[in-house]
């Protein structure tokens, strides 16, 4: 149930239901909260109806909200340490000669999908070419970011940083200066396509799936469809990787048995 946050905080949100097409009820209020009034401060808005009013009358502003709510905080190898460990799982799938699927949900603008077929290709002891990378997300523009495979550092983002897990970089980017593209060897093992993880229909036989830091934002009622949905695509005995400060559902910790339970990978049992 929600929690009033201040006065116009329930008329904004049902007003972004219904002129934005945004289902707000999926997330938890702290994070809506969060997000709105970081645009709030951006655009001088004092409270709620004010607010409200600058989306009614500009078109730019309500788009720019729709970005904001997005869950797209990514980044390659993000938290690199549990990469370590999921390199240990993958050794082991591509070790059984045979095609291993990989799905990484929601994958925003593209860098853990494509993070996971450098890891691949970077490691003698995975055979990539045995893996085949579906990246899925909710958000039609920020798929075209992730299509795209190009990056580009600035205040917020080091993209040089972020690839450090790698022995080197030539092979899997291409670097302009600042920008960052993913080379035709990375992108060839990653598809990408629109799907809604709590909506969406169930994928099938994926060897691992990969639902990093959605968890922390999404309102309790909804994690179980989520987890309907993660736990009837993988094969039986299929992994799963969710975000290190996340934790499985109580409904499903008899459905997964830890493998690496500080980077928070499991095996469905």
């Amino acid at each position: 149930m929600r929690q009033e946050r201040g006065p116009g905080f329930d008329d904004l949100l049902s007003y972004i239901e219904r002129e934005l097409d945004f289902e707000s009820g999926f997330y938890n209020d702290a994070y809506l909260d969060r997000r709105i009034n970081a645009r709030m401060r951006r655009t001088d808005a004092d409270d709620y109806r004010t607010y409200q009013r600058r989306l009614e009358a500009e078109e730019d502003e309500r788009e720019e909200l729709l970005d904001s709510l997005s869950i797209n905080v990514t980044g390659f190898f993000r938290n690199p340490e549990a990469w370590e460990s999921l390199r240990g799982v993958l050794r082991e799938l591509t070790a059984e000669q045979r095609r291993v699927s990989v799905w990484s949900a929601p994958c925003a603008d593209g860098r853990e999908p494509y993070s996971i077929a450098m890891l691949a290709l970077d490691d003698r002891e995975i055979d990539a070419r045995r893996v085949e990378i579906l990246g899925t997300d909710i958000n039609r523009d920020i798929l075209r970011t992730a299509r795209a495979g190009r990056y580009e550092t600035s205040q917020t983002t080091d993209i040089e940083a972020e690839l450090e897990p790698l022995s080197a970089t030539e092979p899997y980017v291409d670097r302009e200066g600042d920008v960052f593209t993913v080379t035709d060897r990375v992108s060839d093992l990653v598809d990408f396509e629109r799907h809604d993880l709590i909506r969406g229909p169930e994928k099938r036989d994926f060897d691992l799936v990969c639902c990093r830091n959605l968890l922390i934002y999404i309102d309790a009622d909804y994690k179980v469809p989520i987890f309907e949905t993660i736990t009837g695509s993988l094969t039986e005995a299929g992994y799963l990787m969710i975000g290190m400060t996340e934790t499985l559902p109580a409904e499903f910790r008899d459905r997964y048995d830890p493998v690496e339970k500080k980077h928070r990978i499991y095996r469905r049992a």
